[in-house]
């Protein structure tokens, strides 16, 4: 059984929260004697009057158990109602729909895509709202990835329930601690940010909306050269620490912040990726230096920014990668598949799926070898259970198809075989730039036809909600269960 009522208040409430967030960069234009504060106040009127009637026809004081089923239906709702209203500011401003939506979507799954151009000469409260859909974004899929996706056992996910509750079907008695705990930690690691880079020369308003993009891994910047408008080579490795610390998983985070500094070093996740990015970086600098004739400390700082950038589903950039040949291309291309860490705010596979995926290989080779051999598959010091191994291989067929699928629609709406392939790609894993004149780190996605938006719009959200699971929605033993 749906509960319909509390999922509608709920999603009531966030229309509402979401409707004093657009107060903000409405007071910033305000301050700045720009009339655009019209075009937030009013969104906001309208965003709250939506959300404060869904709430008030919804209201019941009765107590209700929400279960996994609920919890996965609200995400939806609530994912797709907010972009349609986070949307209007844009529409406020002079933008299309499809534009608005566009943008909104790409902040809210921190994807990174913009249609926006000559940001530089944007008023600030537009480029605040920018940050902030990142931000938002940003802890709304880290709570999804700790509370939601683990209960529904598809894609592998179930590797990392909470501790003692792998049989529950309701949502976690420590939701609220879990929740609250996360964004201490979320909000605490953007004020630093904000403050480093505010210390190494960005300007206040800058450094947050740069700190919020990048601990959301989301991408927007406030300038159209994203962080090669800085020049600054130690705002770039700030950069890239705090790009690594978002794509961590924020479960482990908050471990190490309450005593147990070791969490991170023992975590088999975080330990691959960390090496997979100091052995890509190191390869992609060493080859800058012998073939691009580029100092080996520069070549570091090129490849482990847009690297990090690009793995971490971030999509700053620092400068246009595909102008350093066709091996940097191909990489940076294989690399908008990989992602950061589960219960991150990265998107793409995710390091855990590649890592069980390279157990069951080395399995299948040793049966090769010695066909009697039992070999039992562990994670992080434990049996993965059954389940996991085909979960995940039937992710990684899905998302793959789902690439192969929106390339063909794309190519089919006229545009060129690499702009379809990346863009089809750097969407579904959330990743923001892709390959080609349109989409490249250089292009801007405003060229593309109106329809190519909404596909990529929708891609968006399938990667956001880790694409296995919105099959759910049509499975229905799920729901009768």
């Amino acid at each position: 059984m749906i509960h319909l009522r509390p999922i509608i208040f709920v999603v009531g409430l966030l229309l509402a929260t979401l409707a004093a967030t657009m107060v903000v960069p409405a007071l910033v234009d305000l301050a700045d004697n720009n009339a655009d504060w019209r075009a937030f106040l009013g969104s906001a009127v309208a965003t709250f009057f939506i959300g404060g009637l869904l709430v008030l026809l919804t209201y019941d004081d009765r107590p209700v158990d929400l279960s996994i089923k609920d919890a996965f239906l609200l995400t939806t709702l609530s994912w797709v109602s907010l972009t349609a209203f986070a949307a209007l500011p844009f529409i406020g401003l002079g933008l299309s729909y499809t534009d608005a939506y566009f943008e909104t979507m790409s902040g809210l799954t921190t994807t990174g895509s913009t249609v926006l151009t000559g940001l530089d000469s944007l008023p600030r409260g537009i480029l605040l709202w920018r940050a902030i859909l990142n931000g938002v974004g940003g802890i709304g899929i880290i709570v999804m990835a700790i509370l939601i996706l683990p209960y529904i056992r598809v894609g592998g996910m179930q590797l990392f329930h909470a501790e003692s509750s792998d049989r529950s079907e309701k949502i976690l008695p420590r939701a609220l601690e879990l929740v609250a705990a996360t964004a201490a930690i979320y909000s605490a690691l953007i004020a630093i940010c904000a403050a480093t880079y505010f210390m190494l020369g960005m300007s206040a308003f800058d450094a947050a909306c740069h700190a919020l993009a990048t601990l959301a891994t989301g991408g927007f910047s406030t300038h159209d050269l994203s962080f090669g408008f800085f020049q600054s080579p130690s705002i770039e490795w700030v950069a890239v620490v705090f790009m690594v610390l978002g794509a961590l998983p924020f479960v482990v985070l908050i471990r190490a912040a309450t005593g147990d500094a070791k969490a991170l070093f023992r975590d088999e996740q975080v330990r691959g990726f960390i090496s997979f990015l100091f052995v890509v970086v190191v390869i992609l600098a060493i080859w800058l230096t012998l073939k691009r004739d580029v100092e080996f400390a520069e070549a570091m700082r090129l490849s482990a920014f847009n690297v990090v950038s690009i793995v971490t589903t971030t999509g700053f950039a620092s400068t246009d990668y595909t102008t350093w040949g066709t091996f940097a291309i191909g990489l940076f291309f294989l690399l908008t598949f990989v992602g950061g860490c589960s219960g991150s705010t990265s998107g793409a596979i995710k390091i855990y799926r590649l890592q069980v995926a390279g157990l069951l290989t080395q399995r299948h080779f040793t049966h090769l070898m010695s066909p009697h051999r039992i070999v039992n598959l562990t994670y992080n010091g434990r049996r993965l259970p059954n389940d996991v191994p085909f979960s995940v291989v039937a992710f990684l067929a899905i998302y793959m198809a789902t690439v192969g699928i929106f390339t063909v629609l794309l190519s089919a709406m006229g545009l060129d075989f690499t702009t379809s392939l990346s863009s089809a790609s750097q969407a579904i894993g959330n990743v923001g730039p892709g390959l080609g004149q349109y989409v490249g780190p250089s292009g801007n996605f405003a060229t593309l036809p109106p329809a190519a938006k909404w596909t990529l719009a929708f891609a968006m959200l399938l990667g956001r909600l880790e694409l296995f699971t919105v099959l759910v929605l049509f499975r229905p033993e799920f729901w009768q269960r």
